[in-house]
């Protein structure tokens, strides 16, 4: 896919910030839409269909966070990429982004360049095919493909970060995966995270998938249970 064939959407409701990102990613070659509140960007990623929405948290009319847990919910969105770019820090802002379903976290003012670098990583893990494309283990199915879960006969729509997590545990049974793998395979080099971000998504797929087919081996890591 082409830098021109990829559309961004930034969300934030400062004239300045939106200025400021918009020519940079379009000098990049990217295409950039914009809204100013999370209404707003509800209805503006439901048209335009972004590969990645950039969005600021604090914001009037809806906030960021509620509305990446409302574009969570729209299945043809569930392959796009969401970061929060917003200039609170705290590890407490970062843990409700991670659990209203955002993939990354940009703490503003932000460079240029670093914005730049950010973005192609992102959209690297996002174009990055997948190992293997179906994976079956009992009555759970995941189809990486076609980014699709089915537990039983029922569809389950995951963010992308509970997604790669639960592949990438269930691609080998029984493994333990150690923190720093999981968090150099899902978030790569590029992201810095903490491990409550592990523990986070886990806990989000525990609720989603069973509690039973995770297994937390303490002070090393996780791994998946048949």
């Amino acid at each position: 896919m082409k830098k021109k064939d990829i559309t961004i959407l930034l969300v934030d409701d400062e004239p300045d910030i939106l200025e400021i990102v918009k020519y940079n990613l379009t000098t990049e070659g990217y295409t950039v839409e914009t809204a100013e509140n999370g209404l707003e960007a509800i209805d503006k990623a439901k048209q335009i269909k972004p590969q990645l929405i950039i969005m600021d948290v604090m914001m009037p009319k809806m906030d960021g966070m509620e509305a990446c847990e409302n574009i969570r919910n729209i299945p043809e969105l569930s392959e796009t990429v969401i970061t929060f770019l917003t200039a609170r820090g705290e590890d407490y802002s970062q843990m409700a982004g991670f659990e209203a379903g955002a993939d990354d976290y940009i703490t503003k003012p932000i460079k240029p360049k670093v914005l730049v670098s950010k973005v192609k990583a992102l959209l690297r893990r996002f174009k990055k095919e997948a190992e293997n494309d179906k994976i079956k283990l009992g009555n759970l199915t995941i189809n990486r493909e076609e980014y699709k879960i089915m537990l039983g006969k029922k569809e389950l729509i995951l963010p992308r970060k509970e997604f790669e997590l639960l592949a990438l545990l269930a691609s080998k049974p029984g493994k333990v995966f150690k923190r720093e793998e999981i968090l150099d395979n899902i978030w790569g080099n590029d992201v810095i995270v903490g491990g409550r971000t592990i523990d986070v998504h886990i806990r989000k797929l525990r609720e989603k998938i069973g509690d039973d087919r995770f297994k937390t081996v303490k002070g090393v890591g996780y791994k998946f249970v048949v």
